[in-house]
């Protein structure tokens, strides 16, 4: 039986082969493969667990080997493995079956088997490599089961693991059937998908913000950025952090690699199904760029990885570092980022969509009527160029939003369409664009640009004239033009009209504090 276990390192990881060999010698365990500490320490807990389930330990000189040689093993994952790799060769009737086995475990001292990290991702690397079985902790079991194809075993104890080590009747299959991963109580609109709605983040408790609703909600239809600012209190916040009840769940591709990171990071929950509702990650402003990007000796995912296929929302954006603001620009090009360390790198899937809210100036009172800013014209421009012109420029929808103190007025305000409501044009553009291009609008390459989001020769001369007199980059004039494309989604229109391109315009346009950043 050819036993393997999982190092984990960046996206990727290694699968481990597991080798036993019992010799003549004085009693001793040897463990050679650049393990460290944590699976040097697990030859004790091996012993004890061993004997204590009722078990006899060898009385030869153990040799354990973990190849590759070269890569250094960290952690207790690997306890099981090592445990059941002595007690098949130990075996008097050793399972000569050529079938190989993914083991993942922690053993405690009475043979108890404690969940680890990185299980969804090693099953998957070993389903990719033709392992078919694998045996991991019972509070692991439900996100091994999410790899289609794999034969998963949950085991609780030690005893429990080594009976289905030569027991393939023990093992269940994964799930083949799309249908066995759709979330329970999930709301149907069309053909898409919406997680439950969750009454305390309600968009009927937004008022007097019609304006950055509708923004929020072609944001959400085609996967846009958005920069929302305005004075203390407006309401930016209570509305962004709504959004995420706006989009719709993942598909099963897009909510495997999520679920693969978030195991990695160990963020998943005991018996926790496959990740099908769209991450939302709000970091604080006190984030470092290891935080945001990812890091470590491992290469841990951050938190725009960990957003991967979801929402990175930064609030009071401003006060985050000038750094850390800054790296957000490749991975927001190109969806990806790629760590490396000490001679070896990763890449992590980061395609996310990023909600920056921030105040217009230091002080919150720049424009704001009825009210005195204090802040000096050298400081509101210092401010604003902590986010630099190449940041913004990769934002395609910008709201300046308003407050009212007239009670009156405020008072007089219905409140917004429902969550629901909201979700009906959304899932409209969602189910066009996953028939038509597979992707988000906001994904659309310069070709699939030029192919689906062609405009009529009048209306290329008003984006034309608008690019000439605001001095747009081109990046400016794709992401209207997407926009644009998403908002005909929206209506169901197969062409792009040009009410759908005036608001598209109207939407990136530089009003208010951006004015200083004129051009981009």
């Amino acid at each position: 039986m050819q036993i393997f276990s999982f190092s984990p390192f960046g996206y990727e990881g290694t699968l481990v082969a597991v080798e036993v060999d019992l010799r003549r010698g004085i009693p001793a365990v040897d463990v050679v493969g650049l393990a460290d500490g944590a699976v040097k320490e697990s030859r004790e807990r091996m012993k004890v667990a061993i004997r204590n389930s009722g078990f006899e330990f060898p009385t030869e000189r153990v040799l354990i080997s973990l190849s590759p040689a070269d890569l250094k093993k960290e952690g207790a994952g690997f306890d099981l493995a090592l445990a059941l790799a002595v007690l098949d060769e130990n075996s008097k009737e050793k399972n000569e079956k050529s079938d190989a086995v993914l083991v993942m475990g922690e053993l405690e001292l009475s043979g108890t088997i404690r969940p680890v990290r990185a299980v969804h991702a090693a099953v998957a690397t070993a389903a990719s490599q033709g392992i078919k079985f694998c045996i991991v902790p019972f509070a692991n079991a439900a996100e091994a089961r999410e790899v289609s194809g794999m034969c998963v075993f949950g085991a609780k104890t030690l005893v429990d693991a080594f009976d289905a080590l030569s027991n393939q009747s023990l093992f269940s299959d994964g799930k083949t059937d799309e249908s066995a991963f759709i979330p329970k109580n999930c709301v149907r609109l069309g053909d898409v998908l919406f997680p439950p709605e969750n009454q305390d983040l309600s968009f009927s408790d937004v008022r007097g913000q019609k304006k950055l609703i509708r923004a929020l909600q072609i944001a959400a239809a085609g996967g846009h950025n958005v920069l929302a600012f305005g004075p203390p209190g407006c309401g930016k916040t209570l509305a962004l952090e709504r959004f995420g009840e706006l989009l719709p769940i993942l598909t099963v591709e897009e909510a495997q690699s999520v679920t693969r990171i978030w195991s990695l990071a160990g963020l998943l929950r005991a018996n926790e199904p496959l990740l099908r509702v769209a991450p939302f990650r709000q970091p604080h402003q006190t984030a470092s760029i290891e935080g945001i990007c990812g890091g470590g000796t491992n290469c841990r995912p951050g938190e725009i990885s960990l957003s991967h296929n979801g929402v990175l929302f930064l609030d009071e954006a401003a006060e985050f570092k000038t750094s850390v603001l800054q790296m957000l620009r490749v991975p927001l090009e190109s969806g990806a980022i790629t760590l490396s360390r000490a001679g070896r790198s990763t890449v992590y899937p980061a395609r996310f969509q990023l909600l920056l809210a921030t105040n217009p100036c230091p002080c919150g009172n720049y424009g704001v009527s009825g009210k005195l800013c204090l802040c000096s014209a050298r400081s509101v421009e210092q401010y604003w160029r902590k986010f630099s012109a190449p940041l913004l420029d990769r934002v395609d929808i910008r709201v300046c939003v308003s407050s009212s103190n007239d009670f009156e007025e405020s008072s007089s305000i219905e409140s917004f369409e429902s969550t629901q409501d909201l979700r009906k044009t959304i899932a409209t553009a969602v189910s066009i664009q996953r028939s038509r291009q597979k992707k988000r609008n906001a994904e659309l390459s310069p070709q699939e640009i030029a192919e689906f989001c062609a405009l009529s020769q009048n209306d290329r001369e008003k984006l034309d004239e608008v690019a000439f007199e605001n001095d747009l980059s081109k990046r400016a004039v794709s992401g209207i033009q997407k926009l644009a494309r998403t908002i005909a989604d929206m209506a169901g229109k197969n062409q792009i009209e040009s009410a759908h391109l005036a608001e598209a315009i109207s939407l990136r346009s530089n009003v208010g504090p951006l004015s200083v950043f004129a051009g981009i």
